[in-house]
């Protein structure tokens, strides 16, 4: 059973091509547009693992990840922050609300995510 990947991502090239990525390395992929729409699916699918980005329409990344956290049955889900935010605040915040680790748009290549996801899900 492949695993389940929910990525948030307001940026259609950019969230098109890490699903192909995603599907390519045998993963399930999942997308959203919104924090709204994410949220939503992460509570329906319980996905083995988001790629979230912070700056996003509707509800902004920092508030999924609390809702999530929140939540008895997502709680425990991965999560992996995509961000154009290289400032350390940013990053610092979404760790203390309980993201797994985080990646810097500008520095990663699509091999750098699936070897985070990879990393993750390994524990």
């Amino acid at each position: 059973m492949a695993k389940k990947i929910l990525v948030i991502e307001d940026e259609a090239t950019l969230q098109n091509a890490m699903v192909e990525v995603l599907e390519q390395s045998g993963y399930e992929a999942i997308s959203a547009l919104d924090g709204e729409l994410g949220f939503a699916l992460a509570t329906k699918e319980l996905p083995d693992l988001i790629l979230l980005d912070i700056i996003l329409p509707k509800m902004d990344g920092f508030e999924v990840l609390k809702g999530l956290k929140a939540n008895p049955q997502t709680e425990n889900i991965p999560i992996i922050i995509l961000t154009n935010l290289g400032d350390v605040s940013s990053v610092q915040q979404a760790l203390e609300l309980g993201a797994n680790s985080y990646l810097v748009k500008a520095d990663f290549h699509l091999d750098d995510v699936i070897q985070k996801v990879e990393r993750t899900l390994a524990g």
